[in-house]
């Protein structure tokens, strides 16, 4: 049994930029999956976001629209949070560091430390990145003489202030980085962090008099406290630093600090240097994930790529966009993000796969079984193997997000579902239907596949909340006294917990698939699209292609779709003796079809339900004995006998 315990987790406090881009919605739903782990595994959970408000930046922006800074940002964060709700991003707190609660702890941080000796006053000579706030000397400038960081400006400082000796820790911080070689992850990031601070740290200014934007320097106040000394000490706020000794005592040390790769120096140098001058223990550890690149390349709003979460929610929904960002990307690594790769992922992994397997499972207890599932009895030895998956599966979950491997960890769960959509096939439900004597090892095969869509609501909980308990309570669970809000993950950790006598729910569409048109390829360059113009204004005759009777080109047949398609009732027609009337799903994410067949003397109409069959489904619908039927199902005969063509593979799957 794991043992439970207090986890403190944080994302750093968001700069509040006048527009969003989904690399703020990235780092937010990393640490959320996280965080719903942690609770999910009855952790004590507090997990922490925020904005950061102060600096030189935000005061010229403000001037530049001619209002206050405390009027900019109040705009902003309003926007911040409500992108965490859409997200459905569960943080404990949101911290602003103009709040007077932040203001007392920043002070008093402050006071403590100029009380030990650690910062004294001078005067500042150097260089400065506003966009960064970052201050640096002339050799860790990059090639250019500009900041290593967002290779921008620096401008030349001049100006009365207070330094923190920062240097009187560099041995320290260097001992306990080499020592503690979990503390900076990935390991890339720890290496370039030993690799600064061999390069000598130096004492860090922390005052600026050439602005009033920030927090005043509480024994001198023409002083404002650096953004960074500032913004840093925002972790301790909020789990009562100064006001409540018990909550500080049981969340810190933080767990995790999750920070995007470019500020990874701020919090594993100066913020750990800052601790240790106030006698504290630094976090347990600080992760630097990568950059998410649009297309190949970085976000800019000069290159008129940022891409705006709010409209991808709109129109693709939270859970799709928080899984494409978790599974597609490798915690550490900068990942690609491509409107093209997220709507496959939602066709391929949402609407083919989860989708399919709640739409089929729900379908077939409803019509087989009248919708109630039955105590399992004995167990074949197809059954036996997907409970061993599906344990292995919990296991491998666990174990993956104890070690923050995201993104293998959604590989792993879908792989089981993709094992439990293969049973399927492997059972074939519809044939164990027609069979009265295997009625039992039919309910066996119906409960075994509603238990393991309840394991997998459990385990894609953390990355797609509104998704896992849209499948709880359609398989019935609520219903049947669990509410969602009472799940945690020892219930997936043995199989069975589906009670018998469930009644499931009807199967509503979780995820549509999304019809994309190609667009038409690329042209070279002016020449080649002004002949391409051309082309279509002037369409050339073609010289009449003579083929033998009987024979079509390849254009011909190219015209033809063919998809699999799972009959789902059949009856039947009306005065018409050849004639059955079939009902069709083409994939949980499309609309039913009825089919007319005439194929009545060689099949009784509960033969066919459960069978999947191959579909003409771009043939134009006609009427026949005054009922619309969409399409046609293949059929081979050799004059005598007809029997229809059968596939072994989900509705929808093309067939080509």
């Amino acid at each position: 049994m794991r043992e439970k315990k207090p986890f403190y987790i944080t994302t750093p406090i968001y700069y509040p930029s006048a527009k969003l881009h989904i690399g703020h919605a990235y780092c937010t739903t990393i640490a959320d999956a996280i965080a719903r782990y942690h609770r999910l595994a009855g952790d004590d959970v507090f997990f922490l976001t925020g904005s950061d408000e102060h600096g030189l930046k935000i005061q010229q922006k403000a001037e530049e629209a001619g209002i206050q800074p405390i009027e900019y940002t109040d705009k902003i964060v309003a926007s911040f949070q409500a992108l965490w709700k859409r997200l459905d991003i569960s943080n404990d707190d949101f911290i602003r560091t103009t709040q007077k609660r932040h203001e007392r702890v920043v002070q008093e941080i402050f006071r403590r430390i100029y009380a030990k000796g650690d910062i004294y006053k001078g005067e500042y000579k150097g260089l400065y990145c506003t966009p960064c706030e970052s201050y640096w000397t002339e050799h860790q400038l990059d090639e250019n003489g500009c900041c290593p960081d967002c290779h921008r400006p620096v401008q030349e400082v001049a100006e009365e202030a207070y330094f923190f000796k920062m240097s009187k820790y560099q041995d320290r911080i260097l001992k306990y980085i080499e020592d503690h070689p979990d503390f900076i992850q990935p390991a890339s990031r720890r290496n370039e962090m030993i690799n600064f601070i061999k390069q000598g740290l130096d004492d860090l200014c922390i005052s600026r008099t050439s602005f009033n934007w920030g927090i005043p320097v509480p024994t001198d106040p023409k002083h404002v406290i650096y953004v960074w000394f500032d913004a840093l000490t925002n972790y301790l706020t909020p789990i009562g630093f100064l006001d409540d000794p018990e909550k500080f005592q049981k969340y810190w040390p933080a767990d995790l600090h999750l920070v995007g790769k470019e500020i990874v120096r701020f919090h594993t140098i100066i913020w750990p240097c800052i601790l240790m001058a106030l006698d504290l223990p630094l976090p347990k550890k600080v992760y630097g994930h990568g950059w998410l690149i649009v297309d190949g390349d970085k976000m800019s709003k000069s290159k008129g790529n940022v891409v705006d979460p709010n409209l991808l929610i709109d129109e693709f929904g939270a859970d799709a966009i928080r899984y494409f960002l978790l599974r597609e990307i490798n915690l550490g690594q900068d990942g690609n993000f491509s409107r093209d790769a997220l709507i496959s992922r939602i066709n391929s992994d949402l609407a083919n796969d989860l989708g399919n397997l709640l739409h089929r499972t729900l379908n077939m207890t409803l019509k087989f079984q009248d919708g109630v599932l039955t105590a399992p009895q004995g167990e074949s030895e197809v059954d036996r193997s997907l409970k061993v998956d599906a344990m292995a599966t919990v296991q491998a979950f666990a174990t993956g997000m104890e070690d923050m491997k995201l993104s293998d960890t959604i590989k792993t769960v879908w792989a089981f579902i993709g094992r439990a959509n293969k049973y399927i096939d492997e059972t074939a439900p519809w044939a164990l239907a027609k069979d009265p004597a295997k009625k039992q090892e039919l309910a066996n095969v119906m409960y075994n596949l509603a238990e393991s869509l309840r394991l997998i609501s459990v385990l894609i909980s953390p990355f797609m909340p509104q998704t896992s308990e849209r499948i709880w309570n359609q398989l019935g669970l609520t219903d049947a006294g669990k509410a969602w809000s009472d799940v945690q993950l020892e219930d997936a950790e043995t199989w069975g917990g589906v009670p018998a006598g469930l009644h499931v729910g009807k199967p509503e569409q979780l995820f549509p698939r999304i019809e994309v048109e190609k667009d038409e390829a690329p042209v070279a360059n002016a020449k080649a699209a002004k002949k391409q113009k051309q082309a279509k204004q002037e369409p050339k005759t073609k010289k009449e292609e003579h083929l033998p009777e009987g024979i079509i080109t390849i254009d011909d047949f190219a015209k033809v779709q063919l998809c699999v398609a799972e009959v789902l009732a059949c009856e039947p027609v009306e005065n018409a003796d050849k004639l059955l009337k079939l009902t069709l799903s083409v994939g949980s994410d499309a609309p039913q079809r009825t089919v007319l067949s005439g194929i009545a003397q060689f099949y009784q109409p509960a033969e066919l339900v459960g069978k999947h069959l191959v579909l003409v489904k771009n043939l134009k619908p006609r009427k026949m004995r005054g009922q619309l039927s969409e399409g046609m199902i293949l059929a081979a005969s050799d004059g005598k006998a007809l029997k229809v063509v059968e596939v072994g593979m989900p509705a929808g799957t093309e067939v080509r």
